[in-house]
């Protein structure tokens, strides 16, 4: 039996049984509580965004501080222009915030669940040790 993308999405959203039964407990118990579409979206996002390290290591260092583009430029030896491009992308993905003050432009990571979460996973696989 081909399975189709009508039928995986109807699957999603009932109490259907799989196509074949491995004898795996609460198995419905599980397939009730997959994440919408949306959440898998968002999640997917920002997780992209971290694979590259250079945003990595902006994001972690703003997970500690509020900083501006010239001191995150400092910090993480890279130019001013391709921090402001790395921010953009974090910014879109929801995972950083900024604030303008006269001038200059502050960035921090946002105050999310999502963030948080990150940002100790981050230090538990790199065994980095939070500053603060």
């Amino acid at each position: 039996m081909k399975v189709t993308k009508e039928m995986t999405e109807n699957k999603k959203h009932s109490n259907c049984p799989l196509p074949h039964d491995h004898g795996e407990e609460n198995m419905e118990e599980l397939l009730s509580h997959i994440p919408e579409d949306s959440v898998i979206q968002s999640v997917s996002a920002a997780m992209k965004q971290l694979g590259d390290p250079s945003r990595l290591r902006i994001f972690w260092l703003l997970c500690h501080a509020e900083e501006c583009v010239i001191n995150i430029a400092a910090a993480v030896g890279m130019t001013s222009p391709a921090v402001s491009h790395h921010l953009k992308l974090l910014k879109s993905a929801g995972l950083i915030t900024s604030r303008r003050e006269g001038k200059e432009m502050y960035y921090k990571a946002a105050d999310t669940e999502l963030v948080n979460s990150l940002h100790h996973i981050i230090e538990k696989v790199g065994e980095i040790t939070c500053p603060f």
